[in-house]
């Protein structure tokens, strides 16, 4: 395998089983960071066991119900005791926010959809055991990052907080933090570009990466985007310039990323999971000391009007 399929595993290469798309530590060459797409066809269910990680499912298109019981007959007469979460869903990545479910590890989990549908399981290895829980659509904060060219939309559904800010920002986990971009086409996002490959108390944490794109059709034509990564001097000195489809995923275990772009006509999607040997679950960040300069320009330009594509429903906060 080359450096660059090492990197970029276009969809379909990194199938296994049940899942259409397979990452973990071991295929990674890394210590934390998963993701699974799961797809079900109407009336399907998976189950799994967590083992050391911990995950988020979230649904990609369509709704699910997800059961987790901790391992072992725990309830009276010996039946296993646990929680169930539905999941609403939604129709595509490019609709709507979704809600999800949280699974901590050392537990059993059982996805089931009656109308069939595919769902992004983001884990991490993590050492604390935290409870089940159920993240409403209405409680994921929607961020607009960037202005002009730059400008992409940002679902912090399972994001860290940022230094110095809200402790309640995002959704409480042990060592996962996961986000979803949205780069509408013609645009540049993960710019400038930034790395965390370095543990640097207060400026930076050390943290491995996974991209996963959807791209959008127009006029009932695929599209495709481009993603960079640029050695940084660290880790493996990561290289990779790759044309990305729907499917595809990124790995970054060290180096510059960025820019990721958008083909024109072709709004691209990607989910984002992250995680690392840091005690501290927080996502801090390093300029390319090279085009750090842009974001001095943000405040001239107006967001991109196309942008937010959409925004979280109206309900109770978290």
């Amino acid at each position: 395998m080359n450096a660059e399929s090492t990197f970029h595993r276009p969809a379909g290469t990194a199938a296994d089983g049940p899942y259409a798309l397979d990452i973990h530590p071991k295929n990674a060459g890394w210590g934390y960071s998963s993701l699974r797409v799961l797809e079900l066809p109407p009336g399907g269910h998976h189950s799994f066991a967590t083992g050391e990680s911990e995950w988020i499912v979230l649904p990609l298109s369509g709704g699910c119900t997800v059961a987790v019981d901790p391992p072992g007959p725990n309830g009276p007469g010996g039946a296993p005791t646990g929680e169930e979460f539905a999941l609403t869903g939604r129709d595509s990545v490019f609709s709507g926010v979704t809600d999800f479910a949280y699974v901590p590890r050392d537990a059993h989990v059982g996805i089931a959809s009656e109308s069939g549908g595919r769902f992004a399981l983001t884990g991490a290895r993590c050492s604390r055991r935290l409870p089940a829980r159920y993240g409403p659509a209405s409680s994921v904060p929607v961020e607009l990052r960037g202005t002009g060219n730059c400008s992409r939309q940002v679902n912090n559904f399972g994001a860290a907080a940022p230094a110095g800010g809200d402790d309640d920002y995002g959704f409480e986990c042990d060592k996962l933090i996961a986000v979803e971009v949205i780069t509408p086409g013609g645009n540049w996002s993960s710019y400038p570009p930034h790395k965390h490959d370095e543990c640097r108390p207060g400026e930076e944490s050390e943290l491995e990466e996974i991209y996963y794109f959807e791209i959008a059709e127009a006029n009932g034509r695929p599209g495709l985007g481009y993603q960079r990564v640029s050695p940084s001097g660290h880790g493996q000195n990561t290289d990779v310039l790759a044309e990305v489809r729907g499917g595809d995923v990124v790995l970054i275990p060290d180096g510059w990323h960025g820019p990721s772009i958008a083909a024109p006509g072709h709004d691209m999607y990607y989910l984002n999971v992250m995680a690392g040997p840091g005690e501290a679950r927080e996502w801090l960040i390093c300029d390319h000391p090279d085009h750090g300069w842009i974001r001095g320009t943000w405040p001239e330009q107006p967001v991109d009007p196309r942008l937010p594509l959409y925004s979280a429903p109206a309900g109770e906060a978290r």
